[in-house]
């Protein structure tokens, strides 16, 4: 047999195992545009001579990137970490205006539940906890400064499918729903409390090592 065909047919064979080794591979990563939509829901409370209606809160909505690290355990089982970057939003306060604004920081750890539907098409569901740091905030009514509480942990939930578009990649649609709240603070005492429980809704691209 000819050395440079067997080369050859030596280094397809190569290629064509590598390639079976990371298809199989459990790690995977998907990148999202997402829209954050918080629910704003907080109790009636009085400040300033005045009584606040329920849900008086208000924090901004808005596009955040979304990175997502995937570990495979077997078919039907998978673990989900989610990223982004800090996130500034804005906060106001019905019949005053605005307050400020704050930042957070909300990595979300989630285990996925993959039915077999087909080779093309997965749907999951997805349940976990929410962590989420809180910082930087400057928020003011009439010269007295509030403040909000440093952390919030809550459970999240998630539905969502990809569609593999080869080997490698799939197209992703994704909804997310995690419980973030903070008390608002006078000083020592609790004005109300925010609840913001934001809809995440994405769609993105999935990357399989």
């Amino acid at each position: 047999m000819n050395f440079s065909r067997l080369a050859l047919g030596a280094l397809a064979l190569g290629l064509a195992t590598a390639s079976s080794v990371f298809a199989a591979g459990p790690w995977s990563v998907r990148l999202r545009a997402t829209y954050l939509e918080t629910v704003d829901q907080s109790p009636a409370f009085s400040a300033l001579g005045i009584n606040f209606a329920d849900d008086a809160v208000i924090v901004s909505d808005k596009f955040i990137p979304e990175i997502d690290i995937d570990y495979a355990f077997n078919d039907v089982l998978s673990a989900e970490l989610v990223l982004t970057i800090p996130q500034k939003h804005r906060v106001d306060l019905a019949g005053v205006g605005r307050l400020g604004s704050f930042k957070h920081l909300p990595p979300t750890l989630l285990l996925q539940y993959h039915p077999k539907v087909s080779d093309t098409f997965q749907p999951y569901l997805g349940v976990g906890v929410n962590f989420t740091l809180i910082f930087d905030d400057n928020l003011v009514v009439a010269g007295v400064p509030l403040a909000l509480e440093d952390y919030s942990v809550g459970l999240a939930a998630q539905a969502g499918f990809d569609v593999r578009v080869n080997d490698r990649w799939s197209f992703n649609v994704d909804v997310k729903r995690a419980a973030i709240r903070s008390d608002v603070l006078a000083g020592a005492a609790k004005l109300t409390t925010a609840k913001l429980d934001p809809w995440l809704y994405a769609v993105g691209m999935k990357y399989d090592f």
